[in-house]
């Protein structure tokens, strides 16, 4: 039996996808083992978001050669499709598997395995117009499955890659989407996660119906076990009254909603190719909170980018502590060759992107506790996932809806009997930084 290790790298698009990959693998007859054991075959799912990504996913190419030099070497994924020739150059990679192509990976392995060159294994990805067949049985996390329905982007922000790694819009068939999640829900998960590389253009392609996120919910919402619904970065031209109006009346949505906004100033958006301003955002964050009470507003923050002055990020500063979200990922600007801002003029210094994203860290910091703080002494619902230990004491921790961490005491229950299972009671003082104690009904 031949052994294969996985390593992924970037995104939940990737992570689904890795597994998809692992479980077609294992269809196959092959023995899954980590990565850091000897194994037959190594395939690294890279990414390309960034200069780094790239140098990342090389780094894990190259140690998966140094593990086993006859091993065969797979680079699967973003950098392999924006990178193909090139990586086929590369002595320590056997074979490259672009994206749209990763469901034909135990083909293409066993073509290489037998001596053949396999052909088109990396497609023209902004050509194609077909969305990749990819599934999942089973993932990791028995609590939280998280359900890839869309691929490819058509916005073309100037500081990403990915519309050319990815190509353009692809959706998943909506009754693929639903036999895989009535699947899961059969296999005992209870909330799932819907993905997409640009997920709020679901159905955008689907030209001769009426299908959109919107539609695709309401259909998921129906499906008897699923007892949650989360959702993946959403568009902020997405929140519209109708849509936060019908989510409102499903009781099964998770009042968490990540919100991409990248600056808080209209002139560095405007350089981005973002399509909003800091008006309309701050409009569809009204919107939400008009129709859910105190919902998690999270988002996505670059700082340095090229041409922000101190002053722009000053202003976007002061429009996160306005927007008051519940968390930020904030990221220090990388530059991406083959992107329109690594061409841009008034390239922001590392020093001055380090202290900017030091400060925003500290503000996301606050925030975030603020926004936990406001639950304390209200009664809510978490889903049991790990033990954790805190200070020499056994907990098992889970999420309410609105994916604030809380912790019940174990006091000699079996945490593994607890797992995926429901807990009701009031939120009190705060164990660590970011988990508050559930006093259980």
């Amino acid at each position: 039996m031949r052994k294969a290790a996985l390593h992924n790298l970037g995104c939940k698009v990737n992570s689904y996808e890795t597994e998809a990959m692992q479980q077609l693998l294992e269809a196959a007859g092959y023995q899954i083992v980590d990565f850091e054991e000897k194994a037959d075959v190594y395939i690294i799912n890279t990414c390309s978001v960034t200069n780094v990504a790239d140098k990342k996913s090389r780094q894990m190419l190259h140690r998966a050669k140094a593990k086993n030099p006859e091993a065969l070497v797979v680079a699967a994924g973003c950098y392999a499709q924006a990178a193909g020739e090139k990586l086929l150059e590369d002595t320590a990679i056997d074979l490259v598997i672009g994206n749209n192509k990763k469901a034909e990976l135990v083909q293409l392995l066993e073509e290489r395995l037998a001596g053949q060159e396999p052909q088109d294994a990396v497609i023209d990805i902004s050509a194609t117009q077909e969305y990749e067949a990819l599934r999942i049985e089973r993932q990791a996390d028995h609590t939280r499955a998280f359900i890839k329905v869309q691929d490819g982007c058509n916005q073309f922000c100037s500081y990403c890659i990915i519309p050319y790694t990815r190509g353009r819009v692809r959706s998943r068939r909506p009754e693929d989407v639903e036999k895989e999640v009535r699947d899961l829900a059969e296999k005992g998960y209870q909330e799932i996660v819907l993905t997409g590389i640009h997920l709020s253009s679901y159905g955008t392609d689907f030209k001769e119906e009426h299908q959109d996120l919107l539609e695709l919910t309401k259909q998921l919402h129906q499906i008897s076990g699923v007892k949650r619904i989360r959702f993946g970065s959403l568009e902020p031209r997405l929140i519209t009254e109708e849509f936060a109006r019908e989510l409102s009346a499903m009781e099964k949505i998770c009042p968490h909603f990540h919100l991409s906004l990248q600056s808080g100033c209209d002139a560095t958006l405007k350089r981005m190719n973002r399509h909003y301003t800091c008006e309309d955002y701050l409009y569809r964050c009204g919107i939400l909170r008009k129709y859910f009470e105190d919902p998690a507003i999270t988002t996505d923050v670059i700082v340095g980018f090229p041409g922000e002055t101190d002053e722009e990020f000053a202003e976007t500063k002061k429009f996160l502590e306005k927007v008051h979200f519940y968390e930020m990922h904030v990221f220090k600007y990388s530059r991406r060759a083959g992107t329109r801002a690594d061409r841009m003029p008034d390239q922001v210094p590392e020093p001055v992107k380090k202290e900017r994203s030091a400060v925003l860290l500290k503000l996301e910091k606050k925030m975030s506790g603020e926004y936990r703080s406001s639950f304390a002494g209200t009664e809510q619902e978490i889903l049991l996932e790990e033990p954790v230990t805190i200070n020499d004491e056994i907990y098992m921790t889970g999420y309410t809806k609105e994916y604030v961490k809380a912790a019940i005491r174990l006091d000699g229950r079996d945490p593994k009997a607890l797992k995926n299972t429901f807990v009701s009671g009031i939120l009190g003082d705060f164990l660590t930084e970011e988990i508050l104690l559930l006093n259980e009904k």
